[in-house]
């Protein structure tokens, strides 16, 4: 049974840093692709950024590039955002997929992890 439960979010200043986690089951991933996708109240979802099977290859949203970094561990079966640089704009609720870049796939009920940013 494929299994994806984030963790990290929380609420934070502008200018702050949170670092998101996704702990997985039930599938390999040394030969999926890994995304993190957000989405706000009240929009869709939106792809913030990818990670290729190989780890090797990252891809970001132009909106977190420089900002954002994507990262796994494959012996905790785990991956993660490290978010620096925090903007309002970067509220919403994170959640993680096993999708390819720039796909916004629905959030699964309960599923997500909240990220608010606010002074």
């Amino acid at each position: 049974q494929v299994q994806l439960v984030e963790s990290g979010g929380g609420t934070v200043q502008p200018g702050g840093s949170l670092r998101l986690s996704c702990v997985t089951s039930g599938f390999d991933l040394s030969v999926n692709w890994l995304s993190w996708v957000r989405q706000a109240p009240g929009q869709g979802p939106e792809w913030v950024s990818s990670i290729g099977p190989d780890g090797s290859a990252t891809f970001y949203a132009d909106s977190v590039q420089d900002r954002f970094t994507i990262s796994r561990d494959m012996f905790k079966n785990t991956l993660y955002l490290q978010m620096d640089n925090l903007k309002p704009e970067d509220t919403g609720l994170y959640y993680c997929a096993r999708t390819t870049p720039r796909v916004r796939p629905a959030r699964s009920p309960g599923q997500g992890t909240q990220v608010t940013v606010s002074s």
